[in-house]
Formats: C-alpha cells, sequence, structure tokens
C-alpha cells in the first residue's frame, strides 16, 4: 500500500513516520512518498525518516519526491501538512493581526483567514490530482486551518473523501485518562476512554468522557474545575466551567478572553511563528545528524504531542475496518439534527472500510450556536473568495467574523492582507 504525505519536509513528519513504524504489523505499508517543494528541506528530514525506517529494519520504503502528481498516483492514502509561504507568511500573518489591533494566530482571525486564502487553491489542485490519479484515495487533512481547508474541500471537490484531523481532542483525552491513572495508580489503555465534543475544529466544546462505556463526565469536570480553582493562572474561569457544565477547547481563550490575548500580542516579539523558527532550527540541524535515528525530544516543543496517534490510527481504523469511534472534521450529513447537512464539524465518527462516519450528536446549547454559524459562515464565505478572487466575498468574510475588523476598518486591513501576501493570492490581483 502506497502512502503520500503533501508538506513532507514538515518538521512534524518524523513523528508521523514513527506512528507508521509503531503500527507497521496493523497498516501494510509499502510505500511512503513524502512530497515537498523545498529540496533542501525534503532532503533533511526525508533523509532522517529515510534513517528511522532503516533503524527498524525498513518494513517499508520512504521515497522522497518534489512531483505532487507522481507522489500521489496509485496512493491509498493521502495525508497533507501544507504551509504555503512557510514559517515566515506565517509570523506575516501573526503580525498582521497586531497591525490593526486584531487577533495575530494561525487558525482564528485575520491570520487563520490569511493562511487559509493562501491555502485553499493549493490543496483543492492537490485534490484534482487525487480524483485523476488515486481514486477512492482518503484525504487526511492536517493542513490549518483545518476545518475551513477541509469545509473548502467537501464544497468544491465533493468527490475525493476527506477527512480533517487535529491532535487537540487526543490530547484533552489523554490527559483526563492520565489524570485518571494518577488516581487509581494504573495504566488505562487509551482505547478505554471517549471523548464527547463538539464544534468545529479550534472551536469546540468538551462536554462528555466515558471509560469502558460508562459516563464519568461529572468526575472529570469536578476535578478540572478543582483544578481551575487552585491554579494561580486559570485555564477559564471556574465559574464559566460550572455555569456552562463543559469544558472549552483552549482556542476559545480567544473569543472569550480577546482583549488579554489582544495584550499577549504586544509583547513580541517573539511570536509564536518566532518562537518555531527557533525550534525548526535547532529540529532541522538534529534532523541532518546522520547518527540520529529517532526522534528528538524537542519534536514535542513543536506543538507534534499525539500527532501521530491522531493519524495514523484513525487511517488504520479505516484500512482494518475497525470502527473505532475518533474525533475528526466530517460534514454534518444529519449527525447534528437541525444544523445544516453541509457544514464541516469536529465531532465523534465511526471509522471503518466505509468511511469516517459522524454519528448522531446532541445539539450544543445556545450559548455556543451562535458562535458556531457566525463563524462558519466566516469560514463559507472565506472559501468561496480564495477560489475566486472576488474581493467583495472577502469582505464579507471579515464582516463575518466575529474577531474581524470594525467596518470602517475592513478595507486598510484587506489591503493590507492582499498586499503583504500578493505573491500567494494571484486570484485578487487580476
Amino acid at each position: 500500500m502506497k502512502i503520500a504525505v503533501i508538506g513532507g519536509g514538515s518538521t512534524y513528519t518524523p513523528e508521523l513516520v514513527m506512528g507508521f513504524l509503531n503500527r507497521v504489523k496493523e497498516l501494510e505499508v509499502s510505500e511512503l512518498w513524502l512530497m515537498d517543494i523545498d529540496e533542501e528541506r525534503l532532503k533533511i528530514v526525508g533523509g532522517f525518516a529515510q534513517r528511522m525506517v532503516e533503524a527498524q529494519g525498513s518494513p517499508f520504503k520512504v521515497i522522497l519526491s518534489t512531483n505532487q502528481r507522481e507522489s500521489v498516483k496509485g496512493a491509498s492514502y493521502v495525508t497533507t501538512q501544507l504551509r504555503v509561504g512557510q514559517m515566515p507568511a506565517r509570523r506575516e500573518d501573526e503580525y498582521l493581526g497586531r497591525r490593526h489591533n486584531l487577533i495575530g494566530q494561525e487558525t482564528t482571525g485575520i491570520g487563520g483567514m490569511a493562511k487559509a486564502l493562501r491555502t485553499i487553491p493549493v490543496i483543492l489542485q492537490l485534490a484534482e490530482d487525487m480524483a485523476e490519479l488515486a481514486p477512492g484515495a482518503l484525504m487526511a487533512n492536517f493542513t490549518n486551518p483545518s476545518g475551513l481547508i477541509t469545509q473548502a474541500l467537501s464544497m468544491f471537490v465533493p468527490e475525493v473523501p476527506v477527512v480533517g484531523v487535529c491532535n487537540v481532542a487526543i490530547g484533552v483525552k489523554m490527559r483526563i485518562l492520565e489524570s485518571l491513572e494518577k488516581k487509581l495508580g494504573q495504566k488505562i489503555d487509551p482505547a478505554r476512554g471517549e471523548l464527547n465534543t463538539l464544534g468545529l475544529n479550534h472551536l469546540t466544546w468538551h462536554r462528555g468522557f466515558k471509560l469502558d462505556g460508562e459516563e464519568i463526565w461529572p468526575q472529570v469536570l469536578k476535578e478540572f474545575i478543582a483544578t481551575q480553582k487552585d491554579s494561580d493562572e486559570p485555564e477559564f474561569p471556574a465559574e464559566l466551567i460550572q455555569t456552562m457544565k463543559m469544558i472549552p477547547n483552549y482556542y476559545l481563550h480567544y473569543y472569550y478572553d480577546t482583549q488579554y490575548k489582544l495584550e499577549e500580542q504586544k509583547k513580541w516579539p517573539p511570536s509564536r511563528a518566532e518562537e518555531v523558527m527557533e525550534l525548526e532550527k535547532q529540529l532541522l540541524k538534529d534532523y541532518a545528524d546522520p547518527n540520529l535515528t529517532e526522534p528528538p525530544a524537542e519534536l514535542m516543543e513543536r506543538g507534534g504531542a499525539y500527532y501521530s496517534t491522531a493519524a495514523t490510527q484513525l487511517l488504520n481504523s479505516h484500512f482494518n475496518n475497525l470502527g473505532e469511534v475518533h474525533v475528526a472534521n466530517v460534514p454534518n450529513r444529519g449527525a447534528v439534527a437541525g444544523w445544516p447537512e453541509d457544514w464541516v464539524l469536529e465531532l465523534p465518527c465511526k471509522v471503518d472500510l466505509s468511511g469516517v462516519n459522524p454519528l448522531p450528536a446532541e445539539p450544543l446549547p445556545e450559548t455556543c450556536f451562535g458562535l458556531i454559524a457566525q463563524v462558519k459562515s466566516y469560514e463559507i464565505l472565506t472559501a468561496k473568495a480564495a477560489i475566486s478572487g472576488d474581493r467583495d466575498l472577502l469582505y464579507k468574510a471579515m464582516l463575518a467574523h466575529p474577531l474581524g475588523p470594525a467596518v470602517d476598518q475592513i478595507k486598510p486591513v484587506m489591503e493590507d492582507l492582499l498586499v503583504t501576501h500578493k505573491a500567494y493570492l494571484p486570484l485578487f490581483w487580476k
């Protein structure tokens, strides 16, 4: 079986390769193609990946390529971890926000919009290549903003099966399990735990947790509230959790604590992009070491915790028809009654040979739904703007986003975004 990784020069790639190595007896990979347009990074990261696989007895081949169509041809699965413009573009996204007193972040607000606009045309071309050269292959999209990108793919290339994957939900699940392990004094197989969460990618609310099929959310909630009360820097106010009886995804800080986040931005540099750029320098130096055959500890600081688990176990469940439940991003398709069928949501899904199928879920309360509906409107408008270069649609998308600019600032912000990323946004300059 052939698997293609688009954006194979990413510093995340060794984590993904380790995931495939850990499942080599279940997931029958014969060829792992790492594709990237940056030849230098591909050589360093890909070379390290090849040494990792060789050290494990070469259970599959790692093939390096700068040719997307060649990499995709005949693949059973394609995973995406693109970054159009690489880290310098992410840094521009962050400082774009700061210049206008808006949130500058990779996945939300004006920064997330800029990244989506650069990415959508590129990833749609990939999907079209897949439709032609790898019909039926499943795309696992890790490219941020993952929910928005997956929404665009489902809208414009519906013939290509796609699932948006993120490591946030599995990270929350593992933290809950670690807390339970400390209490019980024994290890718990992660397969025994199931997180109930719903919303959009990076805009979800966790509202249930089952251990061996038994609901233990009241216990989880009680312990989380206690930790918030005891903390000098609580993740969220205890009264918020007590009132909602849910735990918001930590990205909701940008919506619930906007002013605090804006004040944090004023302390830059370094922004998160600048921090990651320094981390990547070290990682690439490590990867270039001909004696290195295992991912270094610094990789976790990059933000890759459970990345391989989230990606490779989902593919394993699909390939082997396991029917496991994974939190993923897919079109609603009636799973949440009363919500639009075509909205890409992040929610528990059953994963087997038939695909990644969302499980029936109770709608979120009005407190959450209003925000979701607003952000989803922004996502759909942004996707349409990205493929058309229509500035009026872009204006409307900025108007729709709850973290967007005031109406008298939309035009200046839009012009700044388009000029800053002109090289990557040709459709807006025709």
